[in-house]
């Protein structure tokens, strides 16, 4: 079992950054990919960017250059900074971690981009 706890999301205005976390716990020797994904309201819920155990990272088009995926080891955390942020990157950012039998999930965080 892995169990998974995001924070660091917030309102931010537009051009801004925060940082989200995604704190594992539990069998974290079997994760094999870390994903970050967001759904908007009315809208399907879609890949933001992934990390592989041996550090491989992967970013959809709309975060390429502005979104950053990184993994502390030691603290068995895996971030997701963003910059530049803009009103459509308005959601509830998810992580989940794949296992080789199992896929998990954290219960969101909301992140808002506004004046």
């Amino acid at each position: 079992q892995v169990q998974l706890v995001e924070s660091g999301g917030g309102l931010v205005p537009p051009g801004g950054s925060l940082r989200l976390s995604c704190a594992a716990s539990g069998s974290i020797s079997t994760i094999k990919v870390t994903n970050w994904y967001r759904q908007a309201p009315g809208n399907e819920r879609e890949l933001v960017a992934a990390i592989t155990s041996g550090g491989d990272r992967h970013y959809r088009d709309f975060a390429e250059g502005r979104f950053t995926i990184s993994r502390d080891n030691a603290k068995n955390t895996v971030y997701l900074q963003m910059n530049s942020l803009k009103p459509e990157d308005t959601a509830v950012y998810s992580c989940n971690a794949v296992t080789l039998y199992n896929v998990y999930w954290g219960q969101g965080t909301q992140v808002t981009v506004a004046s």
